[in-house]
């Protein structure tokens, strides 16, 4: 926990859903991030169980006809997985996400896990909102995306994501952060000496 957050390899994820309750997964990027790298982002299409609201499709425009012949969540299970296993799960109100992944990932269980939005909310007090958008225009994380990306969408949703979690995590005129601190576990200088 003492290292600095860079040594650990994370799994940024964001998932689309379909608008029902709770909400079937439709659409799952993971960008991994590694020795604090933002790597390339890994999307796939889920056929989801139940049709997608009109609701939801108006979020993030994915339509029924372009999940119909999309492979159902097993048939893509085991390469999900693998790039899950052994990192640290990331993402922005993670338990949204987590929520949706462990219903339709039966017995994934994240080690640990970082919540962005937490995290801007301890890291960067007085934001007007900490919605990942505002997030996003407030720290130009957008800069340098393709035109194919658009917010709402699993892929440029989990890209913004890592991009904060970084800038979090390494700001320009503090030291990098330790693991600890990026979940929130260091203790405090108080705590540390009723220790001893």
């Amino acid at each position: 926990m003492s290292t600095a957050w860079s040594q650990h390899r994370y799994a940024v994820v964001d998932v689309e859903g379909n608008g029902q309750q709770p909400p079937d997964l439709v659409e799952l990027a993971i960008v991994p991030i590694a020795e604090g790298e933002v790597g390339q982002a890994r999307s796939w299409l889920v056929r989801p169980p139940r049709p997608i609201t009109p609701m939801a499709q108006r979020i993030h425009r994915i339509t029924n006809a372009e999940v119909s012949t999309a492979p159902a969540m097993d048939e893509v299970a085991d390469e999900i997985r693998k790039e899950l296993d052994g990192a640290i799960f990331v993402a922005h109100n993670a338990h949204v996400d987590l929520g949706v992944l462990t219903r339709t990932l039966p017995g994934y269980e994240p080690a640990e896990v970082v919540d962005t939005l937490k995290l801007a909310r301890r890291l960067v007090p007085g934001q007007v909102s900490y919605r990942l958008g505002s997030l996003v225009e407030a720290f130009s994380l957008a800069a340098g995306l393709g035109q194919e990306l658009r917010p709402h969408r699993a892929a440029y949703d989990a890209l913004v994501c890592a991009r904060l979690l970084v800038r979090l995590a390494s700001p320009t005129d503090e030291p990098a952060l330790t693991l600890a601190a990026l979940l929130g576990k260091e203790a405090r200088d108080d705590e540390a000496e009723t220790l001893f």
